[in-house]
């Protein structure tokens, strides 16, 4: 079975500090990361550029580039310039994008979505046949009202859908809001960083229940397994082993898709899963 993760950072320079609980370290190489997929067994991953590196998107494609078997990349681009809004055309002609993520964590980033500065975006991504994430679970309300609008914008929530802030049952809070939006044909969910949102230890009994609904609702083909293992809290190793040893109800045809063959499918990664 081929692993591939739905969300890894790399970057080369920290101009502000990494967010959140990710490793306080000034970089984190496609080499730091090949060498702990390696030894997690994990054969490929999808990089994320992450926002405290401005660089970290012709980092992402230069890592694509060298190792072209072992990395995608959803990539994005400073919104407030509106000279950028021309890359969205052509934007999987640079090597190993795939899509586009923005995570709209910060309260200036959120409020693009509510003040109209987006309204280019989704139609424009949705022309374009790009698939797109976003932190929906930082604003539900809003991701479903962008999914409804535009039927055809393939749409992924990012890390579970979940409370970001929340552990245990905290995490779960807005889990009926999440369920719902799996009616929606073109809303996928990435299970990324599940075991943060747990207290408890490995391998996080917890949350599997809560894990196992979502999964039951989207179905394994969009429902995707995946780490952003620079803030988890727990080995690489323990983040694979998580889902193909410890979910009773993970298995067969469904676990090859949640560990890599759907996300694939969905943004139209054509890995070749028989190399």
């Amino acid at each position: 079975m081929k692993i591939i993760d739905a969300q890894v950072h790399i970057w080369a320079q920290t101009v502000t500090p990494p967010s959140g609980l990710h490793r306080k370290v000034e970089k984190f190489t496609a080499e730091d990361v090949l060498k702990e997929m390696d030894e997690a067994g994990v054969d490929a991953a999808l990089i994320h550029p992450p926002s405290w590196d401005p660089t970290s998107n012709a980092l992402a494609i230069e890592a694509a580039t060298r190792y072209p078997h072992r990395f995608a990349i959803l990539g994005q681009f400073p919104l407030q310039d509106l000279a950028n809004h021309k890359l969205i055309h052509g934007w999987r002609n640079q090597p190993g994008m795939m899509g586009l993520r923005w995570a709209f964590i910060a309260e200036e980033q959120q409020k693009l979505l509510y003040d109209g500065s987006l309204d280019w975006l989704w139609p424009a991504v949705e022309k374009e046949g790009l698939p797109i994430a976003m932190l929906g679970g930082l604003f539900p309300k809003k991701f479903r009202a962008i999914a409804e609008r535009h039927p055809r914008l393939t749409m992924i929530i990012d890390h579970c859908g979940l409370n970001r802030h929340g552990r245990d049952a905290e995490a779960f809070i807005h889990l009926d809001e999440l369920l719902a939006l799996a009616k929606l044909p073109n809303v996928a969910v990435k299970a990324t960083g599940a075991p943060h949102y747990s207290t408890e230890p490995y391998p996080f009994r917890n949350i599997q229940d809560g894990l196992h609904r979502i999964f039951d609702a989207f179905g394994p083909k969009r429902f995707f397994w995946g780490t952003d293992i620079t803030r988890m809290p727990c080995s690489y190793r323990q983040c694979v082993t998580f889902f193909t040893e410890e979910l009773s109800w993970l298995a067969g045809n469904d676990l090859e898709d949640v560990m890599g063959r759907g996300l694939c499918a969905w943004i139209g990664w054509d890995y070749n899963f028989q190399q």
